[in-house]
């Protein structure tokens, strides 16, 4: 092979005389050099090998003429051929699939490549590489194939990461199964359904996931599970007593009667959504079953494969784990709830003076927290009003808002005094005999002959929002005068907590509340005050529940805290 197809730019210690017939020589890919009117000029071994033919027996001939050929066999005309094309215009081309003469007559497919040979700008001729086509075809075959496994497998891994961080974003499960449902269809499903075993046995379909979104009509079957597993061989009964994950063919079960109620329903929910391929797994362990999700493809085409089934299995596990945990959280809860609803005694409603409270919990997925209210009547008959927050959203602050409900009721009982006096020795006693690291609340005395009047409003602040008092005419004002540190304030303060004294007018509203009422997200508090006085304004006429309804319902959503809400209207003289 001629040794100045290199040039002198490749010229150096290690070009030396025949550095380029050895890396053509040794070149794994087949090579010709043909000259400018097609004859072929040099073969390499790769060549060679391919072409079946030695390297003598080409040299010279007329490369179209000796090798190309029609996939029938008979030769090509000159006119059509790419690679004759690319000499005549002195251009790099390419080609696949292109039929080529081996020497023993069988015929090869070929992919080349071709690329101008120039000296002094003046074409001298075309070098030629070529491989089989069939194998490389077949190896980007493999390599599509490897591919899309890889993508197939990522986005499986991708789902089930999804899933997990979706889940673990709430503790409701409904909300859960919700959002379970948006994500198994359409990318793993055409429909998803999940039952779930109750405590007394039954199981309850309680999400249908669809193309267009949750179907509520396909909820709601409630069925008694078979007392032998044996009795029913469907799958869905089989799994929720415990049985391993199933892929079968919906055909394959509807051709026997079903065994239990359950799986008549069941059957009747797959002939309704036209399953042809069906997934079923377990939702939680092998030792706690919380129930069965269900996967359904409608396309015979494209049915489930073993890595959906564990795809499936693994999603089962841990939808079944946030299942049973936001179970034991709404167990708690409600414990909480009907506790701290308990601790909340009845209002009084001495002579013409009238009360009216509410207590709203924190939204669903939020934490009960410690807010309370409380009204009473001191053996002086003054009527003694609470309102009260104890820091934290958990068991502990419920039960810290209990500690503190009595003790208060206690000291303000024990002595006539004035409120600060009282909830300075509530804030001496609060480390020693409860658990309440920190407490907000206002403690007020309504003075004054409950059915003659006239009163007046003596009050403290521990770093609670301030009062809200409805006055005729249209006023409303805040009142922000007896403020004072916070329970649990760091040790070292000696100073006395502040009293606040105001008469209060006939026909006047006083609204006490927590600061759930008035947290707004992306706003700070002042704008929820001055969203609470308008509202209470347009509300301060109507009958006192409906007033507290009423506010519950106008302020904006979206507060992650409960709220406590009491309010004391005076009559008319």
């Amino acid at each position: 092979m001629a040794e100045d197809l290199g040039g002198e730019r490749w010229s150096g210690p290690t070009a030396g005389p025949g550095f380029w017939s050895r890396i053509v020589e040794q070149l794994d890919t087949a090579l010709i050099v043909v000259d400018p009117a097609g004859s072929i000029l040099a073969v390499n071994p790769a060549a060679e090998r391919l072409l079946g033919r030695a390297a003598g027996t080409m040299r010279g001939k007329d490369a179209h003429e000796l090798l190309h050929r029609d996939p029938d066999g008979s030769r090509l005309p000159r006119q059509p051929c790419p690679l004759l094309r690319s000499l005549t215009e002195g251009a790099a081309a390419r080609g696949e699939g292109d039929s080529f003469l081996r020497g023993d007559g069988r015929q090869i497919a070929i992919s080349w490549s071709a690329s101008p040979l120039l000296t002094d700008g003046c074409l001298t001729g075309m070098a030629v590489l070529f491989t089989d086509f069939t194998g490389d075809h077949g190896a980007r075959r493999e390599r599509a194939a490897y591919t899309s496994a890889l993508e197939d497998i990522n986005e499986r891994l991708t789902l089930v990461a999804e899933i997990t961080d979706v889940l673990g974003q709430t503790l409701e499960a409904d909300e859960a199964l919700a959002r379970l449902g948006r994500l198994l269809v359409p990318r793993l499903a055409d429909w998803a359904a999940v039952d779930l075993r109750t405590s007394s046995g039954r199981v309850h379909r309680v999400a249908v996931t669809g193309p267009a979104g949750r179907d509520a009509g396909l909820e709601g079957g409630c069925e008694h599970l078979p007392e032998v597993a044996e009795e029913d061989r469907s799958p869905l009964v089989q799994v929720l007593n415990g049985g391993s994950a199933v892929l079968w063919e919906e055909q394959a079960h509807t051709a026997a009667p079903p065994g239990s109620p359950l799986a008549a329903l069941h059957g009747a929910f797959l002939r309704t959504v036209h399953a042809a391929s069906v997934v079923t797994v377990p939702l939680g362990s092998r030792r706690q079953i919380t129930g069965a999700l269900t996967l359904v493809r409608t396309d015979p085409a494209h049915p489930f494969s073993p890595a959906d089934l564990d795809v499936a299995s693994d999603i089962g596990r841990r939808v079944g784990l946030v299942v049973d945990n936001a179970r034991r959280y709404g167990r708690q809860r409600a414990v909480a709830e009907a506790m701290q609803r308990n601790l909340l005694a009845p209002l009084p409603q001495p002579g013409l003076l009238r009360l009216a409270a509410r207590y709203q919990p924190a939204p669903v997925g939020s934490q009960v927290g410690g807010d309370w209210y409380d009204a009473f009547e001191l053996k002086d008959g003054v009527l003694a009003l609470v309102i009260g927050d104890v820091v934290g959203h958990d068991l502990a602050a419920a039960a810290g808002m209990a500690q503190l409900h009595g003790i208060l009721r206690s000291l303000a009982w024990d002595h006539t005094e004035p409120p600060g006096a009282v909830v300075d020795r509530l804030d001496d006693a609060m480390p020693a005999i409860t658990t309440v690291q920190m407490a907000t609340l206002v403690l007020a005395r309504v003075e004054g002959d409950p059915r003659t009047g006239p009163w007046t409003l003596r009050w403290t602040n521990a770093g609670h929002p301030p009062p809200l008092l409805l006055a005729p005419g249209g006023q409303a004002q805040y009142l922000t005068a007896g403020q004072g540190l916070v329970l649990g304030a760091p040790p070292g303060t000696d100073a006395i907590r502040p009293d606040a004294v105001l008469p209060l007018p006939p026909a006047s509203t006083l609204l006490l509340y927590t600061d759930g009422l008035i947290e707004i997200p992306g706003s700070d508090l002042d704008t929820g005050m001055a969203l609470l006085r308008r509202h209470a304004l347009a509300l301060a006429h109507a009958p006192l529940d409906t007033l507290c309804e009423e506010l519950l319902a106008r302020m904006p959503p979206g507060s992650t805290d409960d709220v406590a809400l009491l309010a004391l209207r005076l009559p008319t003289l």
